[in-house]
Parts: structure tokens; sequence; C-alpha cells
């Protein structure tokens, strides 16, 4: 396995399996990697004959208050759990590198970040948008995975690749989850052993949602309503950001679950903040 930290060795490798006929497959983390992330290695190597994972923590998509300095980090943990999940390469660079002195070019995607976790971090996609585009000309993938627990993240890079014309094929893995239902996060460390049951409150949730859509309800203020009971249920200390539902691809809301109908919350209990989400129907 190679450990790649310099921008200029990894473009000349890749040009070179490029040449070659090799096909790439990508997957951008911010490292801490858990059983969702090797899950997604795992089905990289099935897409492509080369699967290179980044592990970068991007400064740019944290606001001023967030957890930047505090994330959690393990590269050597990474790189051995890297390896043992098969992928060939790991593409570790500095901040400085991607961000040089003077750097002042962003890219965005207009409309799809403006609602959900854009709304309550504006200046987050921004970040992530323009990280995973350099990532894009710097690996040159054939295949890009992102994991369906970030679905906003996933539908507004999968729009910026389109949109943008590259040439790759992008692909979204389902949520992996602990046996608990817990979906699986980098920031779930953070939780005492006493705090780390009621941060089922969202899945908790979701389920009740999904139950009432079994039941013909599909008024979304009514199971709404029923979620935020759920949630204050399990966890009185819980601070519910939003509650939402929106079409699974253009993220237009709605105010009745139909075809399509994914809903996705934002929780924070104990100052962690966590994600969610499930497809109603």
């Amino acid at each position: 396995m190679k450990i790649i930290r310099s921008i200029k060795k990894i473009q000349s490798l890749t040009k070179q399996l490029a040449s070659e006929g090799t096909s790439i497959g990508l997957v951008p983390t911010m490292g801490f990697l858990h059983e969702g992330h090797l899950s997604i290695i795992k089905r990289a190597l099935q897409k492509s004959d080369i699967v290179i994972t980044t592990i970068f923590v991007n400064p740019t998509q944290f606001a001023q208050g967030e957890d930047l300095t505090t994330y959690p980090r393990d590269e050597k943990g990474d790189i051995q759990k890297i390896k043992d999940a098969g992928g060939q390469i790991v593409f570790i660079p500095k901040a400085s590198d991607i961000y040089p002195n003077g750097y002042e070019t962003y890219i965005e995607v207009e409309s799809l970040t403006k609602i959900l976790e854009g709304k309550s971090r504006p200046s987050h996609f921004k970040g992530v948008t323009t990280i995973v585009a350099k990532l894009f000309n710097m690996t040159r993938p054939d295949v890009v995975l992102f994991g369906l627990k970030d679905f906003q993240q996933a539908t507004v890079l999968k729009k910026m690749t389109t949109d943008l014309n590259y040439p790759i094929k992008f692909i979204i893995a389902p949520t992996v989850r602990e046996k608990d239902g817990l979906a699986m996060s980098s920031r779930n460390k953070y939780f005492s052993k006493s705090e780390r049951p009621d941060a089922l409150a969202l899945i908790y949730a979701l389920k009740a949602a999904k139950e009432m859509v079994k039941a013909n309800i599909t008024d979304c203020q009514r199971i709404q309503k029923e979620m935020q009971a759920v949630i204050k249920t399990t966890c009185k200390k819980a601070r519910i950001e939003y509650i939402a539902f929106n079409d699974f691809n253009s993220l237009k809301p709605t105010d009745k679950v139909v075809k399509n109908t994914i809903c996705s919350l934002a929780v924070k209990l104990y100052n962690v903040r966590l994600i969610d989400n499930m497809k109603l129907m």
C-alpha cells in the first residue's frame, strides 16, 4: 500500500495509472475511520482497479465555533484499517498545500445548499464542494463513492460532478449502522457511556415516522410532531435543529409524504451534533 502526501506525487501517479488504462475509485474521508467508511472502500474495490482513500480534515467546511480543532484523528489507525480493507493508496495532504497563502477560489452549488444543513451551516457546502473538486483534479477518479448518511452532501456533490462535466461515475452507498441502529459517525466517540443511549433518539424518531407512513399517515406536520415527542422522550436535553421532508432527488420540500420522500434531521445532544435520514416511501 502506498501512502502519498504530496499533491505533485498523487497527480503524477494517477496520470500514469490513467495512461495504463487502470480505473481509479476515490473514497474521500476526514479520517477517524469506522465500519461505514470501510464498507465504502470495499464497495469501491468492486467498481475499480485501484482505490484511493483520502484523509483530510478540511478546514473550509467548519464554521467558527465548530469542532475543527477537536475533530477526532487517528492517522496510524486509519492507515491500518484501509490496508486491512484492501485499499491500495492513501492520500494525506497538508492543509497548507491544499490552501496555500493567497488561496481564494471556491466552488458553490447554489439552490441545493440553501436548505437543511446549508441553512444551519451556511458556509459548510462551499468548503465541501471546493475540496472535493480539488481532490477530483488531483486523483482523476473514474468512480467516486459517498455515504447516504450525508445524503444532502451526496446530492450536492453529484450535482457539482454533473454540472462541471467530470467524467466520473457517482455512487451513493447505504448508511452503515451500529447494532442498535445508530448511524456510524466519527463524532459518536464524543459521547460518554451514559450519554450514548440517548443518541438513539434520532433513529427512534425516524422509525416512528416510517411506522406512521405505513399506517397511511402522510401529513408531514403531524409526523414531525410525533418525531419531536419521541426525541424529547428519549433525551430531554436534546436540541432539535431541524426535521425536514424532501424529495430524495431534487431536495424540494414537501408537506405530504409521497414516493421518494426522505426525512432528515439534525439534533444536538450533549453538545454533539448528529444527523440522520430515512426514506419514508
